[in-house]
Formats: C-alpha cells, structure tokens, sequence
C-alpha cells in the first residue's frame, strides 16, 4: 500500500450492542487501522428522532445518524429503507467530502444502497458487502415457507404471497403490498449493481447473487470472508475457567425458524445425545424449543442472551457446537469464533457454511435432520474425531480468516478501485 487510505465505513450495527454483522465490521475496521488507514464509522438508528449524535469505541468515532421509523409494519421498512437510503446518502457524501475520505463502504441493507447513493453524490468509489439475502430475497433468508424444507427459488408475486401466508394470519389484507415488496427488491439490486465492487463474505453468497440477481451481471464482486481477531479470541478465554464441572454442548443464536430451532430436539433425540445442551441465545421459538425438552427428557439450558465475554466462555469449554441452521448461512460468526478457538461444529450444510467446517476435516457437515442426528451421534462418542477436527478448524480458521489478512484484501480492493476508477476531489 503505497499510502494511509481514508475510509468511510457505513453499517447497520457496530458494538457493544449487536450481532455478527455489527462485530464482523468492528473487526474489519480495526484491521485496517492496524495497516494505518483511517476509518470513520457511520450507524443509522431508525427509529430515534432526527439529528447526529457521536459516540467513541475502542477508539473509532461512531457518527450516529438519528431518523424516524413508525412501528406500523411496512410503512416501518419504507422508512428504514427508502427514505433512509436517500437520506443517509446524503449525509454520507457530506462526510466523504468533510473528511476527504478515499471510498465509502456500506456493511449491510440498511447502509449499502445508502453508501452507493453517497459515493455518486460525492465522486468517490462505493463498495457493499453482502452478508445475507438481502438483495435477492424480500425477507433477507430465502424462506417462503417456515414448514417447509426447501428454499425459495425466486421472488416472484406468487412467492411473496407465499411468505406472506405463512408470517401472517392476516394475510389477504396485506395483499396489495405485494407490489412495494416487489419495487423494495428491485431498488436494492439497483442500488447494488451501482457499487464500484460488491464483496460477498462467502463462495455461496457471491454464486446466489449472480444467478438470482441477473442486474449485477456487469458488477464486480469479490468473495471476502467476515474476519476474525483469532489472537484476540484465543487470549479473552486462555484464562476463563469452565462455567459448569461437567461436559456440554452449545447451541449460540437466535431461536427462530432460519436457524433450524424446530431440527435441534429431534436431532438430538435420535442421536441419543444426553449431555447437557447450553443455549447462548432467545428468540420466538424459544417456548416450543423448552416444552419439546422436557417432553423429550432433554437437560437443555436455555441462558438468554448473553453478553459476549460469556458466550465465548461457554464455547471455548464445550465438546462442540450444535448448528443445525434451515436457512443458507452466509457465513456464521458463531462458527469463525468457535473455530478460532479450536471448538468443532457438528452442521447442516447450508449456504456459506462449508467455508467454514469441511467434512472431516474442519467438522462435520450434514444434509437433512437424519443425517444430522447421525453425525452428532458420532462426534459425540468419538474422542479422537473430536480431536482431530478441533486442531483442523484451529488451523483453517488461522489460515483464511484473520483480522489481519481479511483487512489486507480489502484494503487493496479499496486500492485498487482508486486506481481504475481515481475520483475528483471537491472537498
């Protein structure tokens, strides 16, 4: 890098409170402030009046961008779509020009369309990463039916009345608003197609966007995965005792349908698999996942959630992680971190997540609940198995995933884009 970039990162969530997206980009940001780039951090916050607000983490100063948000379902999502996008673009370039930063770099739906709107206002080059669904998907997870086993194959007007039928008893009324799902959809493929590069975090997100959003036929893509601070991870539980003097499994996220809830009593039943199962995490299904344990005679644990420090205590002291995702994983942090520190994963083999665990190798992977079962039933009697995969995802996960190395490919994308595409200055 011949010189110190100046970087305009948008994204929908960043810490202490948030998810992986919201820590993948923390990391992201803070590699490249190890290579010497300056980074500036831009979080929308629908939903919280108007006006800016600034915050510091670990250093960064976070520009918060306060906008209204009404609770009443789809009018919500124009706000915090349409309306945002528009908005924010304009505060983004505003700030590129403020802060004579080189590229803008939207994290997710919220903040990609947003950033590409920024970067055209401002003349610099937009880059997005894609972290989910989101552009090819209404609802971001490729499920028209929750009981059913298959994913969506396309947005249609049939498959959207589809999804409505099974989110909502009332689903006849909304209708009619079939037509702003279909017009949302094609205005973030738009937005998409626009970026100077669009970075997919995984092989099967960057294949799925190519073959259902024929609009970025002409958009570079590059496959980056989410990164990982693996020395960082591997210090924070060197010295974090067991929480609990037996052995356990874990489960970490949410508990909804797309991470595969309704598989895990089952699956563990007809694996035989009797120790105690900790899940680090909540959600709607969280009712139903308790009174199908104790139908079974599961000693399942459900914690809520937790913060952080004692998620990674509660995985780096379990004989494995449990991941039976329904939904195409883009690609799970809980996985990279787990991994990291040497903890295998027994998985459905689902979108991105063979970026991660390689049957045999780095875990053990599955397609459909049986052979899931059948797997965990192996990995749960066989200690060597154990062993083996735990030194495999250690290795794997230090070898292609590191803050570092992640925070290099993207630093020479952003490089790279202002050299083929060196945009006017006018701030």
């Amino acid at each position: 890098m011949r010189r110190s970039l100046r970087v305009l990162v948008a994204t929908d969530a960043f810490p202490p409170v948030c998810g992986g997206s919201g820590w993948s980009t923390f990391e992201l940001a803070r590699g490249l402030r190890r290579l010497g780039h300056h980074v500036l951090i831009v979080q929308p916050k629908p939903g919280g009046g108007r006006g800016t607000v600034e915050r510091d983490w670990d250093g960064f100063t976070v520009i918060e961008v306060r906008s209204p948000a009404p609770r009443v379902p789809f009018l919500r999502n124009y706000f915090k779509n349409e309306r945002l996008w528009a908005r924010l673009g304009r505060q983004l370039a505003e700030l590129a020009r403020a802060h004579q930063a080189d590229v803008i770099h939207g994290q997710h739906v919220l903040t990609g369309p947003a950033a590409v709107a920024g970067g055209r206002l401002s003349a610099r080059p937009a880059v997005c990463t894609v972290r989910d669904y989101w552009p090819v998907c209404y609802w971001a997870n490729l499920i028209h039916d929750p009981r059913a086993d298959g994913l969506c194959p396309a947005c249609t007007p049939g498959h959207m009345v589809r999804c409505l039928r099974s989110r909502s008893r009332a689903w006849p009324l909304a209708l009619p608003l079939v037509a702003y799902m279909r017009g949302n959809l094609a205005r973030r493929r738009r937005a998409l197609a626009a970026a100077q590069a669009v970075i997919a975090v995984s092989s099967t997100i960057a294949r799925d966007l190519r073959a259902r959003a024929p609009e970025l036929a002409g958009t570079r893509v590059e496959v980056i995965p989410n990164p990982v601070d693996v020395e960082a991870l591997r210090a924070a539980v060197a010295s974090r005792r067991p929480p609990i003097d037996e052995p356990y499994v874990v489960f970490a996220g949410k508990l909804e349908v797309n991470k595969g809830i309704r598989h895990l009593v089952p699956g563990l039943v007809a694996a035989g698999l009797r120790l105690p199962v900790i899940v680090a995490g909540d959600g709607t299904e969280r009712g139903a996942l308790d009174r199908e344990a104790r139908a079974a005679g599961l000693d399942l644990r459900v914690q809520g959630w937790l913060p952080r420090d004692e998620v990674l205590a509660w995985l780096a002291h379990a004989r494995f992680v449990l991941f039976p995702s329904h939904g195409p994983e883009s690609l799970s942090r809980v996985l990279l971190e787990a991994g990291a520190i040497g903890v295998p994963a027994v998985a459905m083999d689902t979108g991105g997540t063979a970026d991660i665990v390689r049957h045999e190798e780095t875990g053990l992977l599955a397609s459909g609940r049986d052979a899931w079962a059948r797997q965990l039933a192996r990995m749960a009697r066989d200690t060597a198995l154990r062993d083996r995969l735990a030194t495999g995802v250690r290795a794997h996960v230090q070898a292609h995933f590191t803050a570092g190395a992640v925070a290099a490919r993207t630093a020479a994308l952003y490089a790279d884009l202002m050299g083929v595409t060196e945009p006017e200055r006018d701030g």
